[in-house]
């Protein structure tokens, strides 16, 4: 399989004062096309500065990342927004939606950032609504949405404009056991119907079952 995103060695360090916090450290990773990466540890282990490094919204102290077989961890700040656009689907804990749009506008919106026509953004955001089984709550605003239906529109989103990276941080943690499991199974889905590369931050015992590689985070460092 073609290898979506690579990292080798990265480390970040975070300057408080004089005193350096060191978040992660050496961390080589890769992640292929239609895999599941799920990357595991105690709070405060660097899980979720991994993952932000792993998507270009944080650059490495040291270390090298690879997107589509090009270094960005290189790359002026400044150039990263447009490889997170054309690569990159995010979903959070939060959901992160916006409250006054509709579950088809918070799609929209993202489609509009990629530079799509507003002619072909209605029906490609009711259409990725089909897709995660929300097409009859297009409409709805989050406000009259459940959690597992708010993740289920935060999905749609991360779909949106075809990205070949789908990073997920704790996507469950907001959830009953069940809608987790319905949320589980939809990242499950992305990668082995989509071809999405999917990499999950996750305190969920039961991600272990439908990641393709399981990897351990403690203090910053891999545990092999």
């Amino acid at each position: 399989m073609d290898i979506a995103l690579e990292t080798k060695d990265v480390t970040k360090i975070y300057r408080q004062g004089g005193i350096e916090v060191v978040a992660v450290e050496g961390v080589s990773l890769s992640l292929e096309a239609g895999m599941v990466l799920l990357i595991m540890g105690p709070s405060g282990s660097g899980k979720t500065t991994l993952l932000s490094m792993m998507g270009c919204i944080l650059q490495p102290t040291s270390g090298t990342v690879r997107v589509d077989k090009g270094v960005v961890s290189g790359l002026s700040i400044d150039l990263l927004p447009d490889i997170r656009k054309k690569y990159f689907g995010f979903v959070f804990q939060s959901f992160n939606l916006f409250p006054s749009l509709t579950a088809t506008e918070n799609i929209e919106v993202i489609l509009r950032l990629k530079g799509w026509k507003k002619a072909d953004m209605r029906e490609t955001a009711v259409g990725l609504l089909d897709a995660v089984g929300l097409k009859q709550r297009a409409g709805f605003y989050p406000r009259d949405l459940s959690g597992g239906e708010k993740q289920r529109v935060a999905f749609a989103r991360a779909m949106a404009g075809d990205p070949a990276i789908i990073l997920a941080d704790e996507p469950t943690a907001n959830l009953d056991s069940k809608t987790g499991n319905s949320v589980l199974e939809l990242l499950k889905d992305m990668a082995e119907t989509f071809g999405k590369a999917v990499a999950i931050v996750s305190h969920d015992p039961r991600a272990e079952a439908l990641a393709h590689r399981v990897v351990f985070l403690e203090d910053g460092r891999l545990r092999q």
